[in-house]
């Protein structure tokens, strides 16, 4: 019987990278965005949804913490849940979004009670969580190497919605430029983590298989985002 031999790490990283095409920069309702052809109230559908996923990144981060049993990778994962949350009141990236969303034009209380949250966004978002608590923590580490993908798409929406939507600021878009830098050390420690203890080839697959999922979950996210859009 032949055995399957682990890939190497450099193959397993093209094998990661190679989903580059799966990210949600190359959907269509993204690629609007950026060539200015959003309507106000697309904005408003799209950053109100976009709340959604970003609140609740710290409850998944705090599920990869729960399940995984090395504390120098427990602390690392910390810092994600503080980023986004905020060391006090008032601050951090979930905090940088809600100002985007005023930005576009969205009170602060319709955004927290999620009254514009599609259905299909919700489930998607959901499925993350629910993956990030149930599979082993490696993969649901896996799946957030979609940060590989991210900085150089902030950069370009940075420039692009300063550049074609007028009523927003460069301080509006403070989630992205502080994002930007963060994300690139992020999707390189990630990417370490998952090469260094994915050794077998099952585990380099399903952590593959992860980020796949990861991809689908974004992509669903704005397919639902697209429909709502349309029906109002």
């Amino acid at each position: 019987m032949s055995t399957v031999h682990p890939m190497s790490p450099a193959e397993f990283t093209a094998a990661l990278r190679g989903l580059s095409h799966r990210y949600w920069g190359s959907h269509p309702f993204h690629q609007r965005m950026h060539a200015g052809e959003l309507t106000e109230h697309e904005l408003k559908l799209w950053a109100a949804n976009r709340w959604y996923y970003q609140c609740v990144l710290p409850r998944k981060d705090a599920a990869v913490i729960s399940n995984c049993p090395i504390p120098e990778i427990r602390r690392i994962w910390l810092d994600r849940i503080v980023y986004h949350d905020g060391a006090v009141e008032g601050e951090g990236g979930a905090e940088r979004w809600l100002r985007l969303c005023a930005a576009v034009g969205l009170d602060r209380a319709e955004v927290l009670d999620e009254r514009h949250v599609a259905p299909g966004v919700r489930f998607a978002v959901d499925a993350y969580v629910t993956f990030a608590r149930t599979k082993p923590w490696i993969e649901a580490i896996a799946s957030g190497l979609t940060e590989m993908f991210a900085g150089h798409l902030m950069q370009q929406r940075v420039a692009d919605v300063l550049a074609n939507y007028s009523w927003i600021s460069r301080a509006d878009l403070a989630y992205f430029t502080n994002r930007i830098d963060k994300v690139s050390g992020e999707g390189k420690d990630t990417l370490d983590i998952v090469v260094r203890h994915c050794v077998t080839r099952e585990q380099q697959e399903k952590a593959v298989a992860a980020l796949s999922f990861k991809c689908d979950v974004l992509w669903s996210m704005l397919d639902a985002i697209e429909r709502a859009a349309a029906k109002e």
